[in-house]
C-alpha cells in the first residue's frame, strides 16, 4: 500500500526558451552567478517538502554542466545542510556516481553525513550516463563492460567498509589496505572511521535497463529499486517486478510485487489535462532534448535525436509529445482526481509497492516547481490513509 511520497530534483536552474522550438541543448551556457542558484532552490523545495510531509527529497550528482540542467557536484555534502534547515525530512542520494569517486572516501563520506543528520540521508550508488563527467575523472563509461565491472567492486567494497569492524580486499581494481609497512608491522587490515551508526545501511540503486545480472546483483546486496523514466513506462514497470520477484525467490526471500521498489513519474497537476499539455508540454520537450542525446530514452532514433538539435526544425517534427507521455504511463497530467485513479490502481495491481516519487522536469522554474509540490501534497497525498497529511499552512 503506497504510505511515502518523494520528489527528485536532478538540480536544473531555472532555464529560459524551452521546448523543440527553444535554445538547443548545447548552446547553453550560463554564469557562475546564475548555476550558484541551483542551492537556493533545493532549499527552498526541502523546506516546502517538509512542511507538508514527503518522506524523501532526491537528488542527483553531476558536474561540469554549464548548460544549467543538472548542477550538483556533491549530494552528500548538500544532504547533511539540508537535513539541518528541515524537521523530519528524509535527503536521498539519487545517486552517488560511484565510478566518479573512490569507494572508501564515498563510504567515509556517508558515514559522516549519517551520524550528523541522526540517519535522515538515504544512500544510493549509480554507474553514470555522462561521459564528459565519468571518462574526466578517469573512469569508464563508454566501455560499458568494463564500467559495470568497476561498479560491482566499489559496491563490494564500500558494503564490506559498512559492515565490518575491520576488512580487507582484493580484486582487478582495488587492493586495501595498500600492501605497506606501517608503524612497524605489516598492513592487513582497514576499518572505516567513522562506520556508519545504522547498519545495515538502506541502499538505492536506479533500474534502468534491467537486466538479469544487474537485478540479481542489487538483489544480493539487499539494494532498493527506483524505477523510473523510460522503464516506468507501458508494459516494462509490470517485467521489471516480475523480475525483481525472481531475483530475490532465487535467494530463499518471497517479495510482494513492488516491494523494496519504487516507481517515479514526472507529474504536474492541471484543472484539466488539456490545460496540462499545455502548460507542461514545453518542458516534457526539454527532457527529451537533454536526456535523449544520452541515449535515456530508447524509442529515440538517430534522425530524431539530429532533429531536436535544430530548433527549426524540431517543432514540425514527428518526435515525441507530452501525450505519448502520459499514454505510455511515465506521466501523470491533469485533475488531482486522474492521478489518485493512476495511483490507486498502481497500488492494487503491486500490493508491496509503499513508495512513490513524483518530479518535475528540467527546466521548470522554481516558482512552478514549489506550486507543484504543495498542490500534489495538498490534492493527491491525503487521499492515501497510510499517508503523512500535509499540514496546514503557516499564517
Amino acid at each position: 500500500m503506497i504510505s511515502k511520497f518523494d520528489s527528485l530534483f536532478a538540480g536544473h536552474v531555472d532555464i529560459e526558451d524551452v521546448g523543440y522550438g527553444g535554445i538547443p541543448v548545447n548552446d547553453r551556457r550560463y554564469p557562475n552567478e546564475y548555476l550558484a542558484t541551483v542551492f537556493e532552490k533545493a532549499e527552498a523545495m526541502a523546506g516546502l517538502m517538509d512542511r507538508f510531509g514527503y518522506d524523501t527529497f532526491w537528488m542527483a550528482e553531476h558536474h561540469f554542466q554549464h548548460e544549467g540542467y543538472e548542477c550538483i557536484p556533491n549530494l552528500l555534502m548538500l544532504a547533511v545542510h539540508l537535513a539541518h534547515q528541515t524537521r523530519r525530512l528524509k535527503i536521498g542520494c539519487g545517486f552517488n556516481i560511484t565510478p566518479m569517486w573512490h569507494p572508501l572516501r564515498l563510504a567515509e563520506d556517508f558515514a559522516m553525513a549519517d551520524i550528523l543528520t541522526s540517519g535522515r540521508v538515504r544512500f544510493g550508488v549509480g554507474r553514470g550516463y555522462h561521459t564528459r563527467e565519468v571518462e574526466t575523472f578517469g573512469a569508464p563509461l563508454m566501455d560499458q563492460v568494463a564500467n559495470r565491472e568497476l561498479f560491482e567492486e566499489q559496491v563490494e567494497l564500500i558494503f564490506k567498509a559498512f559492515n565490518n569492524e575491520s576488512f580487507s580486499h582484493e580484486g582487478r581494481y582495488y587492493t586495501v589496505p595498500a600492501r605497506v609497512p606501517y608503524r612497524g608491522y605489516d598492513l592487513k587490515e582497514l576499518t572505516l572511521v567513522p562506520r556508519p551508526l545504522r547498519l545495515p545501511v538502506e541502499c538505492w540503486q536506479p533500474i534502468q535497463g534491467g537486466t538479469t545480472r544487474a537485478i540479481e546483483f542489487m538483489a544480493k546486496h539487499g539494494i532498493n529499486g527506483l524505477i523510473g523514466g523510460g522503464a516506468a513506462e507501458g508494459g516494462a514497470t509490470h517485467n521489471l517486478m516480475l523480475a525483481w520477484q525472481e531475483a530475490h525467490r532465487k535467494l530463499g526471500m518471497e517479495l510482494e510485487l513492488g516491494e523494496r521498489l519504487c516507481i517515479g513519474f514526472h507529474c504536474y497537476i492541471a484543472p484539466s489535462q488539456e490545460q496540462g499539455i499545455r502548460e507542461a508540454g514545453k518542458y516534457y520537450e526539454e527532457n527529451l532534448k537533454m536526456f535523449g542525446e544520452l541515449r535515456l530514452v530508447r524509442a529515440l532514433s538517430d534522425e530524431q535525436i539530429a532533429i531536436m538539435r535544430d530548433p527549426r526544425r524540431a517543432p514540425f517534427a514527428q518526435l515525441p509529445r507530452i501525450e505519448d507521455g502520459i499514454k505510455a504511463g511515465g506521466v501523470l497530467c491533469g485533475p488531482a482526481e486522474q492521478i489518485i485513479e493512476h495511483l490507486k490502481a498502481l497500488e492494487r495491481r503491486y500490493p508491496g509497492l509503499d513508495r512513490v516519487l513524483v518530479q518535475e522536469w528540467v527546466g521548470v522554474p522554481k516558482s512552478v516547481c514549489l506550486e507543484q509540490i504543495e498542490r500534489f501534497a495538498t490534492e493527491v497525498m491525503p487521499a492515501f490513509a497510510k499517508a503523512k497529511i500535509a499540514e496546514p499552512a503557516l499564517a
